[in-house]
């Protein structure tokens, strides 16, 4: 696998990304697009929600590292 485009870095054993908006309700309109892809593709990060700022954690638990689904979700939530 090749390591993740910008927004995303690889923090140990996940992806991480973090966005920033014009406020809180910007914020939360990207979260519920997030959460909508995340269902689609049954796989979901970790969220943090901070007025403004959101960051996303991908990382598949059960395998302990970073894999294709989590690539594969990055990709989708860029495109978002």
């Amino acid at each position: 696998m090749t390591e993740p485009k910008p927004p995303w870095k690889r923090e140990g054993a996940a992806l991480i990304s973090e966005w920033k908006f014009a406020d809180f309700a910007e914020a939360l309109a990207f979260v519920n697009k997030v959460g909508e892809a995340s269902e689609a593709a049954n796989h979901h990060p970790d969220i943090s929600i901070k007025w403004n700022r959101v960051r996303l954690k991908l990382s598949t638990h059960d395998a302990g590292k970073v894999t294709k689904k989590d690539f594969d979700l990055a990709e989708t939530i860029s495109a978002l």
